[in-house]
């Protein structure tokens, strides 16, 4: 049958016509006379353009790159961090980064797990994992149900070829028998094909192929990927993730909207969905190591002591520590961070308390040296605002600054540098109770005042500046940082998780190999047997196990060894 003129591998017209003798009419050839028109070829067009594009995606090649993308994606949410997880940190990046910090949240670096870059490879990933899955887990279900491949002709090509003489009174068939029977107790899927032999007498054989369970394996372990992908879309949805700083004995924790410091509900999220809970810090403790000289003061211990009850239930204590969270009302709470958070009381001159509150003050250093926010917008002439400098363990460098020497409240002191002014608290925009503008402030004490900053230790109480009244540096108290979290898809990820590891080791240390066992029966009554093996993949132990099979197949039937030119 003759191609189409415009198949790609017709000659050119014009190129057939100058080879039969003819001239070139049809102006496609070159200026020599040669056939110089270029090759047509079809046009895609809309739907070829977009199976081009399908192919491309559901290739295993691009499933791989867009995973090492999402590896690569997920890096910036552990170089800055993230409001899902630490606000605080957040906060105090704009506070150090005051340039820097607006250019990332743009890009949304400090949201980077819920970002429209990261969700992007995220979904296409999902639908190339399962542009893989489908159409392999079919050809794997039809090559299940297919029967091995026949015997081929020269088994003395393929991989551990051994040739044995079997013994007299040996018949062909019943030796072919007594292999698929041994092989398929080892786990071999086989079927015997009999056929005339060339010089006479008849060939049977047994073709075996075991293994599948390593595309199983593999399967699984990509749905599993598939899986993993969907039941963390679920529980992002649905879950939710809230902060909230408690001070030891004195402040309680109800689990409701309001009472979060900080809070990023899923897409999905209802107020309904929060379980009624209460929870309050009893004590903080932590342990320092005190004996190792390169590791003073490196922490070695904490813990929160909390008092629970459940909405109907009775009160309990729990402990929680980091890698250690409390389970409570389908949340998982978690030990973030701690801190201190020294008590301050401000009177107005008649020695009315104006303000009094245990403020937490964020750490600054590995000595728990402290930056926090005092903000007194009523009881005064005018508002006050102060930020103070906390000092666990106070020492005195050399140039006259503070600083502290060991994370523990060993010698606690408090400085406060304090502002008069309009703290912006009454136009209605939301503020930072970490941070304090004081560009539109006068600075009463500290820095290039000539006022020295109020030092204050536990216990003591100083005047403010221009007879405002007066502050005292109460308690010390720890307070700690707990991330509130609730997911409910965490049993279904751990399953999914297990089955990608268990579906790995399957396809990484089950070999896939077909095996093939070969009787020829000569004129003269003999019988030859071959063997032979071929590998699916990387298998070094091929050869090896089709001398094991030669040798236990002989020892049932008995043989004569190989002969010398084979041996």
């Amino acid at each position: 049958m003759s191609r189409p003129s415009d198949h790609y591998d017709s000659p050119d017209p014009a190129f057939a016509e100058r080879s039969a003798g003819g001239p070139v009419t049809d102006g496609s050839g070159g200026p020599d006379g040669t056939a110089g028109g270029d090759i047509l070829q079809p046009k895609l067009g809309v739907v070829g353009w977009l199976r081009w594009f399908w192919r491309q995606l559901t290739s295993m090649r691009t499933a791989l790159f867009l995973l090492l993308l999402l590896a690569l994606a997920a890096v910036p949410g552990s170089l800055v961090p993230q409001r899902a997880a630490d606000p605080n940190g957040v906060t105090q990046y704009f506070v150090d980064n005051p340039d820097l910090a607006p250019v990332l949240d743009k890009v949304q670096a400090f949201d980077v797990y819920t970002s429209v870059w990261f969700s992007s490879i995220y979904l296409l990933l999902f639908i190339s994992l399962v542009g893989c899955v489908i159409p392999r887990a079919k050809h794997h279900f039809d090559a299940l149900r297919a029967k091995p491949p026949r015997t081929p002709a020269r088994l003395s090509r393929l991989a551990g070829f051994q040739q044995r003489e079997a013994g007299p009174g040996t018949n062909g068939a019943e030796a072919i028998e007594a292999a698929r029977a041994m092989l398929r107790r080892s786990g071999y899927r086989t079927v015997v094909f009999s056929a005339p032999g060339r010089n006479g007498g008849e060939v049977t054989s047994v073709s075996a192929e075991r293994g599948y369970a390593r595309e199983t394996g593999n399967l699984v372990f990509h749905a599993a990927l598939v899986g993993i992908l969907i039941t963390v879309g679920v529980g992002g949805g649905f879950g939710f993730s809230g902060q909230r700083v408690l001070v030891e004995k004195g402040q309680t924790f109800v689990n409701t909207l309001s009472a979060f410091d900080s809070f990023n509900p899923g897409r999905f999220f209802t107020e309904s969905s929060l379980t009624p809970y209460t929870m309050k810090l009893d004590q903080f403790s932590a342990t320092y190591e005190t004996k190792a000289d390169g590791a003073f003061g490196q922490p070695l211990d904490y813990n929160a002591q909390v008092t629970t009850q459940e909405q109907g239930g009775a009160e309990q204590q729990s402990d929680i520590k980091v890698n250690s969270p409390l389970r409570i009302g389908g949340t998982d709470v978690y030990l973030l961070g701690n801190g201190y958070a020294p008590t301050i009381t401000v009177k107005d001159p008649t020695g009315k308390v104006v303000f009094t509150d245990s403020i937490p003050f964020l750490p600054q250093d590995a000595s728990l040296t402290s930056v926090g926010v005092v903000k007194v917008p009523d009881g005064l002439t005018e508002q006050l605002g102060m930020i103070g400098f906390f000092y666990p363990t106070q020492a005195v460098s050399t140039t006259g600054a503070f600083y502290s020497t060991y994370p523990d409240d060993d010698y606690p002191v408090l400085t406060l540098n304090v502002y008069q002014g309009d703290l912006g608290l009454n136009g209605g925009t939301p503020t930072s109770v970490y941070s304090l503008d004081t560009d539109t402030l006068t600075q009463l004490t500290g820095g290039s005042t000539g006022m020295k900053s109020i030092e204050l230790k536990p216990g003591d109480s100083q005047a403010l500046p221009n007879g405002l009244g007066t502050v005292s540096f109460d308690t010390v108290s720890r307070f700690a940082s707990l991330d509130i979290h609730h997911d409910p898809t965490q049993g279904y990820v751990l399953l999914f998780a297990t089955l990608a590891l268990l579906g790995l080791l399957v396809s990484l240390f089950i070999p896939r190999r077909r095996v093939w066992v070969k009787a020829t029966e000569r004129d003269d009554g003999t019988v030859t047997l071959e063997y032979a093996g071929l590998a699916r993949g990387e298998d070094p132990r091929l050869v090896p196990a089709v001398a094991e099979i030669a040798d236990r197949h002989t020892k049932l039937i008995g043989s004569q060894p190989p002969p010398e030119s084979n041996a």
